[in-house]
């Protein structure tokens, strides 16, 4: 197998754990944006949920890092974006939990609320997008030839 089909071996295994996340959790937070304000009230009250969670973002994003140094199509590009986006957003997390404390108390207001739900659904949008190139378009592009 070529470093090209590995990679794209790769893209495509990633695509398939983080499409289905990324398009399950965030459009859940789109049409349930409503509660997103008590859960964020709940998650200020404990500074333990900002460790836990930015120590899991943290190594969550460094595993895509490590184990994904593409950038050849939209969806190795994307891949790789989320990656650096967990790792930071965990970094963040855990050294100024009340920087994103802030952010998300900013975001109480009704422009806010709609600005939260078009957000997510962009975001769902993008992980619809991976779950189609990890588990159904074909690799590379070529058809498959099962049966003949």
């Amino acid at each position: 197998m070529s470093t090209s089909e590995q990679s794209q071996a790769r893209t495509r295994i990633f695509a398939r754990v983080l499409g289905p996340f990324f398009f399950i959790v965030p459009a859940t937070i789109a049409v349930r944006a409503s509660h997103m304000r008590t859960l964020f009230a709940e998650f200020e009250t404990s500074p333990m949920w900002a460790w836990v969670l930015g120590a899991a973002l943290l190594m969550f994003g460094l595993v895509i890092i490590a184990l994904h140094q593409y950038w050849r199509s939209a969806a190795a590009v994307i891949v790789s974006l989320l990656g650096w986006f967990l790792a930071v957003r965990g970094l963040l997390l855990l050294i100024v939990p009340q920087a994103y404390n802030a952010a998300g108390d900013a975001l109480a207001g009704p422009v806010a609320y709609v600005a939260v739900r078009v957000g997510f659904a962009c975001l769902a949008l993008v992980g619809f997008y991976l779950t189609y190139v990890g588990w159904v378009a074909t690799p590379g592009g070529m058809k498959s030839t099962k049966g003949l």
